[in-house]
């Protein structure tokens, strides 16, 4: 049995490589589980693919709308236009054209791991994929990322590559912020870093595009989820982590 510790310490000394290690010598799709997970973990990826003229499909697995439910300025509807607005944003700030990008609209917090909705989204995926004849690789959260729409994201990932037969590639976000002695079912895995420094500057914009996620644009809401700052340091760094999923 493997802790978060040993995950944790194994992803801080993975070999640094190159996009054609990491996906391959195509392009890529990036799902998000929401609206800004695409920047934190994998904005460097999307700028490096950009300027290597292989720019990604970016697919948004919820609309993000879950954030804030006790706002009364800011409720569902709006708040689901807001983040995608801010998706923009953070794309444009990537380099990556607004056309690049698919709302799949699922419901924040209830992103589903089975059934009909399930097998709509994965329809979608495959339909987009097998469109993009360059697509080489999925790239989807760590299915060990604490939060249910990473964990339905990571399936939807699997099951997309599983069958077109495209190579899985995982990013962790939360994952980066479990207790050290939290137990994992397995050993840590191969995987790379990327080297984002050129684009760090870029990473960051694209971040603060998310202003819901920050605090100071909604504020009716007492319970209302704002990114931490320890979250947000492990993501201002030179290298992303990738895993071979």
């Amino acid at each position: 049995m493997s802790t978060a510790a040993d995950f944790h310490a194994c992803w801080r000394v993975l070999p640094v490589s190159n996009l054609d290690t990491i996906i391959g010598n195509g392009t890529c799709l990036v799902l998000a589980p929401h609206p800004d997970d695409e920047s934190l973990g994998c904005g460097g990826l999307i700028a490096a693919c950009v300027a290597a003229d292989r720019a990604p499909l970016v697919a948004f697995l919820t609309d993000g709308a879950g954030s804030h439910a006790g706002s009364r300025a800011y409720p569902p509807a709006r708040l689901r236009t807001v983040r995608a607005q801010e998706a923009r944003e953070a794309a444009a700030a990537l380099g990556l054209p607004a056309h690049r990008l698919v709302f799949l609209e699922q419901p924040d917090t209830a992103a589903p791991h089975h059934g009909p909705a399930f097998d709509a989204v994965v329809a979608k995926l495959l339909t987009l994929v097998r469109q993009e004849a360059a697509c080489t690789a999925i790239v989807a959260p760590w299915r060990h990322d604490p939060h249910c729409d990473h964990e339905a994201a990571a399936i939807v990932a699997a099951a997309v590559a599983g069958t077109v037969g495209i190579r899985s590639v995982a990013y962790p976000v939360w994952g980066w912020t479990l207790p050290a002695d939290t137990a994992l079912p397995e050993a840590p895995g191969a995987g790379w870093r990327l080297d984002v420094a050129a684009f760090l500057a870029a990473k960051r914009r694209a971040i603060q595009a998310h202003r819901s996620q920050f605090g100071g644009l909604i504020t009716d809401d007492p319970n209302a989820f704002s990114l931490p700052a320890d979250l947000l340091s492990i993501f201002d760094s030179p290298c992303e982590t990738f895993l071979a999923a």
